[in-house]
């Protein structure tokens, strides 16, 4: 495999690891973008662009987009994050012109207010739905407690009451100052020809507008140490979330974070599994790590019956403690560093997971890292490693909601 990287003039970046012998392409648009950037004016205006990306250009109606996607076979969607949107497409290495055709096409988007008009309503909708849901309602709340100030509690989606005052010219203005070009990577990996790609990319992106970008108060997060109830009767499980601070996308110790999730919240033989999962007192449980922009958190959750939520926050509380106070042992430093390390060989294994690779680490971190980069410094953790982790973020100072039917908790 190899890697290529290439700067158009209008400052737009094109990065791709190929491989001559892999039977897909993958490309993906990584727009440097999300909710961290909105003002409140405008939250949920990412989330709701993405949509209206698919809605047609001067070139393709709506049915045409899904119809031409469709022709050539593709795997295509896109997702909105709090700092990215993400337009990709895998498709067969003959159809890799067309889907490069279709996606920068697409990324032109006619913004038609009739189409707008329509949509808010989906948006609306979908906001509702994901309300419904305990522990996404439930993620959302604590999100915006625990990040307080800090831009990184945005909403995504956005509030029904925001997204309906949405006009179609703040879309557009946020789309012209967020969309151009040296705010895009375009992402490649698989059977891609090179030279011919950045021809294609150019031919298409080439004219798009420069200017410069900014991102506003990247800092860390230190959390608000919050405490919230939230009382939902509709609910007959209580989902809890306690969020503490980590590592940012780009600290040195981001792989010794990921380890020590894997330690205390994997799905299978970790700290909380055996503390509540196993013995059956929890539906679920869970602690994971993410990480931003010049900041990072774990969550760690649960769910379940109200009646033994009490004792179970206070068991969650005591192993946060116990693996503050005491760390880890060698023997699950070691289980966890085969864990993580067999799921990005698996992640890796085809174009599609290269690609979102190659693109994240250069939106992130301008640096190309391959598989073997990333094993080797996952297998080069160390217990001081995750020890330092441990004494910079302490995963016992934490922002706590819980959502249910309890109207308290102590």
């Amino acid at each position: 495999m190899t890697f290529h990287h290439h700067t158009l003039a209008n400052g737009l970046q094109i990065v791709g690891e190929t491989s001559p012998k892999a039977l897909s392409a993958a490309v993906g648009f990584f727009v440097r973008t999300g909710a961290r950037d909105e003002e409140a004016a405008v939250a949920g205006v990412s989330h709701f662009l993405e949509h209206m990306v698919f809605k047609g250009t001067e070139r393709r109606t709506y049915l045409d987009v899904n119809k031409d996607f469709d022709r050539i076979g593709a795997h295509y969607n896109a997702y909105t994050s709090e700092e990215n949107t993400v337009f990709y497409a895998v498709v067969l290495p003959e159809y890799l012109p067309e889907a490069i055709d279709i996606l920068a096409d697409i990324l032109r988007p006619s913004l038609r207010t009739e189409d707008f008009d329509k949509e808010k309503n989906v948006i609306i909708e979908e906001i509702n739905m994901y309300l419904d849901q305990p522990m996404s309602s439930a993620y959302e709340q604590g999100r915006r407690i625990h990040f307080n100030d800090h831009p990184l509690g945005n909403s995504v989606l956005g509030t029904a009451q925001s997204v309906g005052a949405l006009s179609r010219d703040q879309m557009h203005a946020y789309f012209a100052r967020r969309y151009v070009a040296p705010n895009v990577t375009v992402a490649v990996a698989g059977n891609v020809d090179w030279p011919k790609l950045v021809g294609l990319v150019d031919g298409h992106c080439g004219k798009w507008n420069g200017g410069p970008v900014e991102r506003h108060q990247i800092r860390e997060a230190a959390g608000s140490h919050q405490f919230q109830v939230v009382t939902k009767d509709s609910v007959t499980q209580e989902h809890v979330l306690l969020f503490s601070s980590g590592p940012a996308a780009n600290s040195p110790l981001r792989h010794a974070a990921q380890v020590l999730a894997v330690v205390l919240g994997d799905d299978s033989g970790s700290r909380l599994y055996w503390s509540l999962v196993d013995p059956g007192l929890v539906e679920s449980a869970d602690v994971s790590y993410s990480e931003y922009e010049g900041a990072g958190c774990f969550i760690t959750s649960f769910i379940c019956e109200p009646d033994g939520t009490a004792k179970n926050l206070e068991i969650v509380r005591d192993l946060l403690h116990d693996v503050q106070k005491n760390g880890i042992t060698e023997e699950e430093l070691q289980v966890a560093k085969s864990k993580v390390t067999s799921r990005e060989v698996r992640h890796n294994e085809r174009p599609r997971g290269r690609m979102f690779a190659v693109g994240m680490n250069w939106t992130y971190l301008k640096q190309y890292r391959t598989v073997d980069d990333e094993l080797q410094a996952f297998d080069a953790v160390t217990l001081k490693q995750v020890r330092e982790v441990l004494d910079r973020y302490p995963l016992d100072q934490t922002t706590t909601l819980a959502l249910g039917p309890l109207a308290k908790l102590k």
